[in-house]
């Protein structure tokens, strides 16, 4: 399940993620393995450092996790790269 991230701008900014610091996180072997990523998530999110934006890779849009991280101060872009893959890229809101 190897994949790179596609470009993706920071939410409100069109600044390319790129240009920035990123952590990525694929949780689809969660899935596969029939757990719940919450936990690594949150782990993943606690441990950025200022300046340092996740990209999740996911095998749906993980809506319910938009209102979680949109109450944590975080914006996000989700892009469907193909057939149950999804990128999003959360940036702390400035």
């Amino acid at each position: 399940m190897e994949s790179q991230p596609i470009e993706l701008d920071v939410p409100g900014t069109g600044t390319p993620a790129s240009s920035r610091r990123l952590t990525t996180l694929d949780v689809r072997p969660y899935h596969v393995r029939h757990e719940e990523p919450f936990d690594a998530i949150m782990s993943a999110v606690a441990s950025l450092a200022d300046g340092q934006d996740l990209i999740l890779i996911n095998s749906f849009e993980p809506t319910p996790l938009l209102a979680v991280m949109r109450k944590r101060g975080f914006a996000s872009t989700c892009t469907e790269v193909g057939p149950d893959e999804w990128h999003v890229l959360f940036t702390r809101d400035p």
